[in-house]
């Protein structure tokens, strides 16, 4: 797949302006004709979609951000609404699809007047080649092993199941109800949004193209922390994160070389925020081909040498909400060697 070369994204105070100024004049703010209405719906955040097998995909959301009341969801393939959902799920499978074929899903949340809010972000997922005279299950999954990252985040890994004809998905169960799933390539996955101070079980099940289940791995109890980590979940920080400094030879600036291996979340990585001196300095995003492992990034810093800057960054996570930051690196713009 063709990599996306990443996006520099104004900062988070400016987009926000710019949003509340066209909000403001189309009636949907303070100020507008539809401001007795309560405060608008907004997308969905942290939509992923992994296919479950050869027919089926497993979609799964956060609520949106905003504080307006929602009372259900209404998951899209394309332009078609394929599920109607209340308040309290968060994930669906979508069956009866074609095998080998290329879907793209959306999610709308419904507020207490019946009107939709906007989509969130579609998510792209190809169901695998369907396989004939596949009828046996894949194996357990073995050594299922998991930390609490704080108090709301546990890390899970576990060793790979085989399948005569090859695992498409593993499936993450929180008691009896799944509530994750991953392609069948990770043998690990990170799981959010869970309360502190709070004892879970899981078990993980492998899945393959014909939609054979394997038996469940063996149970992992853990018990997250009963507060949360001053700048988040340990687990979730980008790893080996390094800063250094270079003058551009073309216009005598100074560029920041950013370099970074990627959080194990089990799921794609979409954006990273880079924060200097304490503020955030920009948001990185990548199309549909995000880094896994090792990722790199330049930005403008200025054009005063000796300057010296405070760098760390933090990842998105699938479920959309930010991780823990990455140790923050000292760095110092030198004046060209003579």
């Amino acid at each position: 797949m063709r990599r996306v070369p990443p996006r520099t994204l104004l900062p988070r105070a400016a987009c926000t302006a710019a949003l509340a100024l066209t909000l403001t004049a189309c009636g949907l703010l303070p100020g507008g004709d539809d401001a007795a209405d309560g405060p608008p719906l907004s997308a969905p955040v942290g939509v992923t979609a992994q296919a479950g097998s050869a027919t089926s995909v497993h979609v799964m959301w956060n609520r949106p951000t905003g504080s307006a009341p929602v009372t259900g969801y209404e998951v899209y393939r394309g332009p078609v609404r394929v599920e109607v959902l209340p308040a309290d799920r968060h994930m669906v499978d979508v069956t009866g699809l074609r095998p080998k074929s290329r879907y793209v899903f959306t999610v709308r949340a419904r507020g207490t007047d019946g009107d939709l809010g906007p989509a969130g972000r579609g998510v792209t997922v190809t169901t695998p080649a369907a396989v004939a005279k596949d009828r046996s299950a894949p194996t357990r999954p073995a050594r299922l092993r998991g930390r609490a990252d704080g108090g709301r985040a546990v890390s899970l890994s576990w060793g790979g199941s085989s399948d005569d004809r090859g695992v498409v998905s593993y499936d993450i169960y929180q008691g009896t109800t799944k509530i994750h799933s991953v392609t069948g390539k990770e043998t690990r996955a990170l799981l959010t949004g869970l309360r502190p101070g709070t004892a879970y079980s899981f078990t993980v099940r492998a899945r393959d193209a014909a939609d054979h289940v394997s038996p469940a791995s063996a149970t992992v109890r853990l018990t997250t922390a009963g507060a949360k980590d001053k700048d988040g979940e340990r687990g979730t920080a980008p790893g080996d994160f390094r800063v250094t400094a270079r003058r551009s030879d073309e216009d005598g600036a100074y560029y920041l070389d950013l370099t970074w291996t990627a959080p194990r979340t089990g799921g794609e990585v979409p954006a990273y925020q880079v924060y200097v001196d304490g503020r955030q300095a920009t948001t990185v995003m990548w199309g549909e081909s995000a880094p896994e492992g090792a990722a790199k990034y330049s930005f403008y810093i200025g054009k005063d040498a000796g300057a010296r800057h405070r760098v760390k960054i933090r990842a998105q996570l699938p479920d959309g909400t930010w991780g823990a930051f990455s140790p923050e690196r000292a760095v110092t713009t030198r004046a060209k060697d003579r």
